[in-house]
């Protein structure tokens, strides 16, 4: 499936900021939304990390998918952050891969739903690379291996401009997602590419994987983004 090649003329630049908190990401994705419209952001962006363990609700509320209390989870360290994006409860943590795309819908002449099934097609090329036969649900968003779900798909669109977006389950502890219905599903479970066998491929491969399959699927020509010269641009806040 190509979303939208029209010869790779746009570039995407692409950072990759190792592990951050969720809310210092939050907060960055923010200033870069409000930079992409004003202009002082050129090009749409691509930042690529992981999460620290955290609980994050979606427009679709959550709480009530919690199999345990906030208070459990506080004396565990996990905190719970309601967000704008859209769906329902996820766990994010170390071994997750996010990819949170910074882009002009309108500039590229991408549709919402043509989005979203671009970055699921992603997750989907990047599963199979490592040998995990991923595929859609027709009844559920996100990129599944049988009814187990392997990658999740939550965004949100401020003046035309795309932020949240993708978390790709690696090598994570599947712990956490034991303790919610995750997506405030009932019934389901959460798998990872190491639980389904993807062999000795690390992070690194997945996330190289995951750029590649950007510039196929959406027609882009990704531009690395020295994470030094990034931070000059857009320095990280204290986590609020």
């Amino acid at each position: 499936m190509i979303v939208n090649e029209i010869g790779r003329t746009r570039v995407w630049k692409i950072v990759d900021l190792k592990t951050l908190p969720y809310m210092t990401a939050l907060n960055l994705q923010h200033r870069m939304v409000e930079a992409r419209r004003k202009g002082t952001l050129k090009k749409d962006a691509v930042l690529l990390l992981e999460h620290p363990p955290v609980y994050t609700l979606g427009h679709n509320g959550g709480l009530e998918s919690l199999k345990v209390s906030k208070e459990f989870l506080e004396q565990k360290g996990v905190r719970i952050v309601k967000t704008k994006r859209g769906g329902n409860i996820t766990y994010h943590g170390p071994g997750q891969i996010i990819a949170y795309p910074i882009i002009d819908l309108n500039t590229d002449k991408i549709g919402v739903l043509e989005y979203v099934a671009g970055l699921e097609e992603v997750m989907i090329r990047a599963a199979w690379d490592c040998g995990v036969k991923a595929q859609r649900n027709s009844l559920n968003r996100g990129v599944w291996v049988g009814n187990k779900k392997v990658g999740s798909v939550g965004i949100a669109i401020r003046h035309g401009i795309t932020f949240h977006g993708l978390a790709l389950n690696v090598d994570l502890s599947l712990e956490y997602f034991s303790l919610i219905n995750p997506c405030g599903l009932n019934d389901i479970s959460m798998t990872s590419l190491k639980q389904e066998g993807m062999g000795n491929v690390g992070v690194k491969e997945v996330k190289d994987g995951i750029v590649r399959h950007m510039e196929t699927v959406f027609g882009i020509k990704p531009m690395k983004w020295n994470s030094d010269n990034f931070l000059r641009q857009f320095p990280l806040n204290a986590e609020t």
